[in-house]
């Protein structure tokens, strides 16, 4: 939705999630010499300021990045999540949150390409400024749920697929369960992230329920709560659905996500899920 802007959102807990898994897949495709790609349907600025006056709005990032920022007893996977984020920012102070851009184009080698989308008018101006004319990044402005899927195959027949819209518009629920059955159909292969908010519990099960029909294979939730389902406005929790999972992946969460559970949980009311939607 055009009205939406990243950066009221950046580094909550829900970015942790996100991020913490992206860092994971990307890390796993680079074990191997072979060329991959990355392609972002939904990319925002790429680079968020956490001194300004949207991320100071609502100061989201105090519950998500700002909780583990001091702390010297993380997780091996969330250590290195925190370690990236740290070299964003020069000085111990946390001022600056990468988006999946910069993240995904840190974790870049030579060889792989990083292919961006962004329809809001002011985001894309931003986000073309964030990655600075690198040669491994193409930013497109346009929708990416419409437009992405004929990108795919991609010629390094290698990737992942990160699906990341606003769900500000009810009908993305829908527009991104059946963009991802079309793509998996094109490139089935493809390691695939689709995020998703729990704001109304009934449209995550509708959601869930419409991949565990659609034909897909090998498919992992990976959920993480910081206080109960509610009736309320807000939101209480936020998954990624990823399809084709690095092997490592599922344990690497399962040690993870009950430590992120405590540590960002609203006075206790912590909790997490990893389910298998869907198994090989």
């Amino acid at each position: 939705m055009l009205s939406y802007r990243h950066a009221f959102h950046a580094g909550n807990f829900a970015d942790v999630l996100k991020h913490l898994i992206l860092i994971q897949i990307l890390g796993y495709l680079s074990e191997k010499d072979k060329a991959f790609c990355c392609i972002d349907t939904h990319a925002g600025p790429g680079d968020t300021a956490l001194n300004g006056s949207y991320a100071l709005k609502n100061r989201e990032f105090e519950n998500g990045i700002g909780k583990l920022w001091l702390r010297d007893d993380l997780p091996e996977s969330v250590a290195s999540y925190v370690k990236l984020i740290r070299g964003f920012n020069p000085s111990a102070r946390l001022n600056r949150y990468p988006g999946s851009p910069l993240i995904a184009k840190h974790l870049l080698r030579q060889h792989d390409r990083l292919l961006l989308y962004e329809l809001h008018s002011t985001e894309i101006q931003a986000l073309s400024k964030a990655v600075n004319k690198d040669k491994r990044v193409t930013v497109f402005h346009a929708d990416g749920l419409t437009h992405a899927l004929g990108l795919l195959p991609p010629r390094e027949r290698r990737g992942l697929i990160l699906i990341d819209p606003s769900y500000e518009i009810k009908s993305d629920y829908t527009q991104a369960t059946e963009t991802l059955i079309k793509m998996t159909k094109r490139f089935a292969t493809g390691t695939y992230a689709l995020w998703y908010p729990v704001v109304e519990r009934h449209r995550n099960q509708a959601l869930e329920h419409a991949i565990q029909t659609s034909g897909i294979k090998n498919v992992l939730l990976f959920e993480l709560g910081r206080e109960a389902d509610s009736d309320g406005h807000g939101m209480t929790a936020s998954g990624m659905i990823v399809v084709n999972p690095p092997w490592t992946l599922e344990a690497q969460m399962q040690c993870a996500l009950p430590w992120l559970a405590e540590a960002l949980g609203q006075d206790g009311a912590g909790f997490y899920r990893i389910q298998t939607l869907v198994s090989e």
